[in-house]
């Protein structure tokens, strides 16, 4: 009887211990914790690309420049670009999930004894004892098959318009990001100025203050005025020059939020460039228009517009997993094994797969596909209703910023004729001299207070302005150097000036032309104001050009000749530009009654325009 030893048993044991308790001790990681210098040169890192690529400042910064540097240097709107860029490119990943698969297949197949086995007759149930093999030790396989689920590629159709949609909404983020930036740039720009150009009559009347109040209680130490005087005199410049440090550290804060918003790197000082106080525009009267204007273009509301769209999408996708899955596959396949009769062939086949139990779930998901849109709808509205609040709030608050700095303009004007009286007629008193120092801080403070009522009017027409939901600049600026950019900022701000809350959305295509309206031709003199009033609120009513003066002149023009008891009516509608030039040109023809009611030509000029809109549209959207 053959017997082996412990000895001999145990050895193997403990070597396969020992190796897997190496194994083991490999997988296992610590926590490993940051050290100081990876800490310091991720610092360092950061702080090199904060500000890397950024044009210098070699010149006071003025509003345009600022509004310019914010949009290609501001690291919030970096974010939001390189989302939507991110965005982008997970939308074009997904649409390759379309794609049917080709799949090329390689491998190597090696045992070290033989595979086979005997068989079994079926008919006669024989064993065959001798043992048979169809398979070589070592082999060779490769092969390519390409294969297309139909239910795979629906529900990535689907996923892939899903993603377009969410390209499109880290769009309309980046838009709003946008809009918040302007606002932020305008209302900093506008407090910084009035800081820098009030503060060195600041210091001075800070200094003057100072030394007034020490006379002031040196005088009532020496009963050389009485106490009560001096203390209410103390008292009002005290609350003067409080007020006035008040007032001047709000605006100079706006310095440091306009150095953050346009990324200026710590330690670099900069001056705000002068700029002319400009009439801003009058307080909207048709909130409506406003509110139709911001419902349009808010990119908050455009966002649940394309969820809406996710949310449907979502709806197909489920209902389309619970069809039966359909998959096509066709492949070339080769083995090496040189006892096969065929080394090489080709195969291909259909299977049809149909989980029936997900059926169950279909009551429940169309409920909750129910619920899920009238809870998108339902935030939608409650978005509107708090948009149409925002309007009108944000049209209120303007109206009363321009009050509010007409009302300051004035006490400032009165301030500062105060003053300029209290120092000319400064006497030899002490009283005298203190007043006018007093008077000298109210002056100084009533043009803080100018200043500060000056900027929030600026305030507030940004804020309505991007209330209403307008983009400062079309999206293709990512190219232009500061200067360029400084120069298209500089036109939009000059436009939405001039033209405020009647510029229409670029959102849909240009602008529409603002044209001039001519009537010419056998035309009554009583009827030209009616048709040149008809046309202009056609146009209007076609969102296709602006009532009053433009660049641009439709010319109308009548020409009637008789034919029997009838007359032939025809209307030449022209385009030319401010040098005359006639670009355009189309011609309409109708017949009237000879002795027909007045007024007729108006119809006649109605049924033109109709029947020529198409062309108008495009006259005045290209021109």
């Amino acid at each position: 009887m053959n017997t082996t030893s412990p000895t001999n048993t145990a050895g193997p044991r403990v070597a396969l211990a020992l190796a897997v308790a190496a194994v083991m001790a490999g997988c296992t990681v610590a926590p490993k914790a940051l050290t100081q210098d990876e800490v310091r040169e991720r610092v360092k890192h950061d702080t090199a690309k904060m500000y890397s690529g950024q044009a210098p400042i070699t010149a006071a910064i003025s509003m345009e420049e600022a509004v310019a540097r914010a949009l290609k240097y501001n690291l919030d709107y970096r974010l939001k670009k390189m989302e939507s860029a991110l965005a982008q490119g997970l939308a074009e990943h997904t649409s390759h999930d379309m794609l049917p698969q080709l799949v090329a297949s390689a491998g190597y197949s090696s045992r070290n004894n033989d595979s086979g086995g005997t068989s079994i007759g079926i008919l006669d149930g024989e064993v065959s004892t001798r043992p048979t093999s169809s398979d070589e030790r070592t082999r060779t396989l490769r092969g390519i098959e390409f294969s297309w689920n139909a239910l795979d590629f629906g529900v990535s159709y689907y996923r892939a318009r899903q993603q377009g949609d969410q390209f499109l909404i880290s769009e309309e983020r980046r838009r709003k990001v946008v809009q918040n930036m302007l606002q932020d740039v305008r209302a900093a720009y506008w407090r910084a100025l009035g800081a820098q150009r009030l503060n060195a009559q600041a210091d001075e009347v800070l200094q003057k203050a100072s030394l007034a109040l020490a006379r002031s209680r040196e005088a009532e130490t020496q009963k050389i005025i009485p106490p009560g005087v001096a203390l209410a005199y103390q008292r009002a410049l005290l609350d003067a020059t409080v007020l006035l440090n008040q007032r001047r550290q709000d605006l100079e804060f706006a310095k440091r939020e306009l150095a953050a918003l346009m990324n200026v790197p710590p330690g670099v000082d900069f001056q705000v460039a002068e700029a002319s106080e400009m009439t801003l525009p009058a307080a909207p009267k048709e909130i409506t228009k406003l509110e139709d204007m911001a419902l349009l273009q808010r990119p908050e509301l455009r966002e649940e517009d394309f969820r809406k769209r996710i949310t449907a999408d979502e709806a197909r996708k489920q209902m389309l997993g619970m069809l039966p899955g359909i998959t096509l596959n066709l492949g070339r396949q080769h083995d090496s094994n040189k006892l096969l009769y065929n080394n090489s062939w080709s195969e291909g086949g259909v299977n049809l797969a149909w989980n029936l139990m997900r059926l169950v779930a279909l009551p429940s998901l169309k409920k909750a596909q129910q619920y899920q849109e009238q809870t998108d709808e339902t935030r939608r509205m409650a978005l509107s209703m708090a948009i149409l609040t925002q309007t009108r709030v944000s049209a209120e608050r303007y109206r009363m910023a321009l009050e509010d700095f007409r009302l300051a303009d004035q006490a400032s004007q009165v301030d500062t004729r105060l003053a300029a009286y209290t120092k000319a007629s400064v006497s030899a008193k002490l009283e005298s001299e203190l007043e006018a120092i007093r008077t000298q801080a109210r002056a100084v403070l009533g043009a803080y207070q100018r200043a500060n009522a000056y900027a929030n009017a600026h305030i507030a027409f940004g804020r309505l302005y991007n209330t209403l939901g307008f983009d400062p600049i079309a999206d293709d600026f990512e190219g232009n150097d500061l200067d360029t950019l400084t120069q298209r900022v500089r036109a939009h701000l000059k436009a939405s000036q001039t033209d405020a809350f009647v510029m229409s959305s670029n959102l849909f295509g240009p602008a529409p032309t603002a044209v001039s309206v001519a009537v010419t031709g056998d035309v009554a003199p009583g009827e030209l104001a009616p048709l040149k009033t008809l046309t202009a609120d056609f146009l209007q009513r076609q969102d296709m050009g602006d009532r009053g003066q433009g660049p641009a002149t439709l010319t109308l023009d009548l020409q009637r000749q008789k034919a029997g008891d009838l007359e032939k009516a025809t209307w030449t509608l022209s385009l030319s530009n401010a040098q005359g030039d006639v670009l355009r040109r189309t011609h309409f023809d109708t017949t009237v009654p000879r002795l027909a009611r007045a007024g007729i030509h108006q119809k006649t000029l109605l049924a033109a325009l109709t029947a020529r809109l198409g062309e108008l549209r495009e006259w005045l959207q290209t021109e």
